[in-house]
C-alpha cells in the first residue's frame, strides 16, 4: 500500500493531467503540451513544456524523470536527471529532454515525455567541524573502487 498526498495541479487548456499507469507505478507520466510538433535532432536539448502548475506541500519535492522506453529506444532523456521541483515553486513543470540517441526525434502533442516521482525532504543541519572521521575508502572517488 502507497503513501498518497493531495498535490494542486493548475492545467492549462491542451495539458494532461499526470496519471500512473498501473497500481505498482512509482512514476506518474507527463506529457507535452505544445500546439505543434517540435523537433529534437541528435545532440540537440530542447525545453519541453507540460502545460502543468503545481502546489507541493512543504516537506515534499517532485522530481522529473526520463521514461525509460524513450531512453531506450530513441536515446531521449531528461537532461539534469533527475529534475527537482521545490513546494515553493510555483511555475510551469517545464522537461528538458535532450536527444542522445542516432536519429532526430519529433515530439509530438500530448506525447508521454517524462514521469514524475513524489518524493519527500529531508534537510541537512550543515555543521562546520575542523576535521572529518575516518574510513577505509578515505577521500577516494571516481572509481577508486574498482570498475
Amino acid at each position: 500500500m502507497s503513501n498518497k498526498v493531495d498535490i494542486k495541479i493548475v492545467a492549462k487548456e491542451g495539458a494532461v493531467i499526470p496519471a500512473y499507469k498501473t497500481s505498482g507505478a512509482a512514476g506518474a507520466d507527463v506529457c507535452a503540451c505544445i500546439d505543434t510538433p517540435v523537433l529534437i535532432r541528435k545532440g540537440e536539448r530542447k525545453l519541453i513544456p507540460t502545460g502543468l502548475f503545481f502546489e507541493i506541500p512543504e516537506g515534499y519535492e517532485i522530481q522529473l524523470r526520463p521514461r525509460s522506453g524513450l531512453a531506450l529506444k530513441n536515446g531521449i532523456t531528461v537532461l539534469n536527471t533527475p529534475g527537482t521541483i521545490d513546494s515553493d515553486y510555483r511555475g510551469e513543470l517545464m522537461a528538458l529532454l535532450i536527444n542522445l540517441g542516432e536519429e532526430d526525434f519529433t515530439v509530438n502533442p500530448k506525447d508521454r515525455i517524462a514521469q514524475i516521482i513524489v518524493a519527500p525532504v529531508t534537510l541537512g543541519n550543515f555543521v562546520i567541524a575542523q576535521s572529518l572521521s575516518e574510513t577505509e575508502r578515505g577521500s577516494g572517488g571516481y572509481g577508486s573502487t574498482g570498475v
